[in-house]
């Protein structure tokens, strides 16, 4: 078996299982903005690991992944007729928690930017400088 075999049956499916998403399912339950990030295939080409992001709630979260879980077959049937193989791997489906940290890493960062900046701008941080300052010059 070729090495770059997975990563190839691991294309397709995040590929197939995206459009789908985007245009063949038409289920309430899924949240607007879920996005496939990313698919782990078994060395045997088995089992596909499909991580979805989805954008608000955590109610939308869990509501999504048990909408997506429930349409694994349908979902299955679509990426068969994809895949050129004997046999479809088998669909599970889990929230990726690699977005969420990034985007609370961000969030933080974005909080620690405008606490500097509203702490540059206060008069009273300016005369706090200016003491540290004269002090220095005075131990020399």
């Amino acid at each position: 078996m070729a090495p770059f075999r997975k990563e190839k049956v691991a294309s397709v499916v995040r590929d197939t299982i995206s459009d789908a998403i985007a245009r063949k399912l038409s289920d309430p339950r899924i949240a607007p903005f879920t996005t496939v990030t990313r698919v782990e295939i078994t060395g045997d080409l088995a089992v596909a690991t499909v991580y979805i992001t989805v954008q608000g709630e955590p109610a939308d979260e869990r509501r999504t992944i048990r909408a997506m879980r429930h349409a694994s077959g349908f979902l299955q049937r679509f990426v068969a007729q994809a895949l050129t193989m004997r046999q479809c791997p088998e669909l599970r489906f889990q929230l990726d928690e690699s977005a969420k940290i990034v985007r609370e890493t961000l969030q933080l960062l974005a909080e620690n930017r405008m606490e500097r900046s509203a702490a540059a701008d206060d008069p009273l941080m300016e005369d706090e400088k200016h003491l540290n300052e004269d002090d220095r010059d005075s131990d020399e």
